[in-house]
């Protein structure tokens, strides 16, 4: 090696980021992810078989995904090609493709296919992988975000073995942190680094479970760190706090995430805990989720989960998506925080989403009936003379403005469909229809 090239390799060596340099070279390394690489787990078993198949590596971002492919790609001692599916296009998996045959038939060298993003990838492209993947010229290991059932063919998905990956925990990103900050080869370990205990408990709380964050912050909060104790530099809770911006916060509106929280914002106000449903909106919030989409989903909750528990609950969600409309955002957030807290504190009661539901089944199963003669209008005399209207009963001539009749068509067997619950206003909703129909109507 002349004296340029050991400069320029220095160089890199320098340039890489350090969630680059911290991937981890063998098993024992690999933070987290215990039963995807524990020692008798089916993956690891596989590769220590020698007999390696495609895969997807599913999980959120930060996780390992790549790292893993990696070491995989070392220990079998295969040649590692990746692609990112969101610069490349069909041309650039043709020449992988072209090249991992040449290498085989040359050198009998077998190729990692890496694809990073792969569920960007559209039908076409996906189906330029798959024959080769079928023939074993290249074992394809893909990364990705989103559900591989929904996003990846079906023909591929097949041939290929999913594993999911977890966010870390806040242990794992703890001991990410110390690793980086203790490892001497590739870490700060050479140098003199301190992290006060509450930058550190800040960084993890910040992480979200993505080590590569983590470590893209901490590299930064190392470098702008001004503070030293005689060789020492401190990283203090100000300057990891300088460093992390808004969008070290992981939330993707177009990803599964968005779809977690929404979930556990709304399962949270259902289930009554004020606290947590006000914990998911503000993660929403600051994740620069649309407001009113939020809104909606309140709208929503208020009939779906409360409805005539307490019929004021819809006009509360109306009128606060109104406000959130009207005034924007940040502004926005407290109406929304309103309606959370509203919401989630209200008596429940899901007999308008039942009844609906049952109704609808009954549509669809017994398709449409005729209208009873006595509720149809009598527009014109040939009407009339054919029954129409005939037998009505207005209920308001009759005590407590009810008339008992048939209202449903005539060939319908279901006894009904609301059933009111015992449930905050609903409760006298339910007295009074006994009064009226009997009190074997709900039994």
């Amino acid at each position: 090696m002349d004296l340029f090239s050991h400069s320029n390799q220095k160089n890199k060596q320098h340039r890489e980021p350090l969630a680059s340099k911290m991937r981890p070279r063998n098993f024992d390394q690999f933070v987290g992810q215990t039963k995807l690489v524990g020692k008798n787990s089916p993956l690891r078993r596989m590769i220590q078989s020698g007999r390696v198949q495609s895969m997807i590596f599913w999980g959120p971002p930060g996780t390992g995904k790549t790292s893993l492919a990696l070491l995989i790609s070392s220990l079998i001692e295969y040649h590692f090609d990746s692609l990112s599916a969101v610069e490349s296009g069909v041309s650039d998996l043709r020449r992988s493709i072209f090249e991992a045959n040449e290498r085989f038939t040359l050198y009998s060298v077998k190729t990692v296919l890496f694809i990073d993003e792969v569920h960007r990838f559209n039908k076409a492209q996906q189906d330029v992988i798959l024959p080769s993947v079928e023939d074993g010229t290249v074992v394809l290991i893909g990364a990705t975000t989103e559900n591989p059932s929904f996003e990846i063919n079906a023909p591929l998905l097949s041939r290929a073995r999913i594993f999911t990956l977890e966010s870390l925990t806040e242990i794992d990103i703890k001991n990410v942190i110390m690793n980086a900050i203790n490892d001497v080869e590739r870490g700060f370990g050479s140098e003199s680094v301190d992290i006060h205990p509450d930058a550190l408990d800040f960084l993890v709380g910040v992480s979200n479970g993505d080590a590569r964050s983590t470590l893209n912050i901490l590299e930064m909060a190392f470098y702008v760190s001004g503070l030293s104790t005689g060789k020492t530099k401190i990283i203090t809770l100000d300057v990891v706090k300088d460093v992390v911006s808004k969008t070290d916060y992981y939330y993707d509106k177009d990803r599964d995430l968005h779809y977690d929280i929404i979930s556990a914002f709304i399962k949270s106000i259902r289930g009554s805990d004020p606290d947590a449903a006000i914990y998911w909106l503000a993660r929403m919030i600051q994740g620069g989720e649309d407001p009113v989409f939020i809104a909606r989903r309140l709208v929503i909750l208020a009939s779906e989960d409360i409805g005539l528990a307490d019929p004021y609950a819809i006009s509360v969600a109306v009128a606060v998506q109104q406000a959130v409309s009207l005034v924007g955002m940040p502004e926005g957030k407290y109406p929304l925080a309103h309606a959370t807290i509203f919401l989630a504190t209200r008596i429940k009661s899901n007999s308008a989403k039942l009844a609906i539901d049952a109704a609808i089944n009954e549509v669809d199963k017994t398709g449409n009936k005729p209208v009873p003669l006595h509720l149809r209008n009598a527009v014109t005399s040939v009407m009339k003379k054919m029954g129409y209207g005939k037998g009505y009963k207005y209920s308001h001539n009759y005590e407590n403005n009810f008339a008992e009749m048939l209202n449903l068509p005539e060939e319908l067997t279901t006894k009904g469909f609301y059933y009111p619950s015992d449930q905050g206003s609903e409760a006298q909703v339910k007295k009074w229809l006994e009064k009226l129909w009997g009190t074997d109507k709900f039994n």
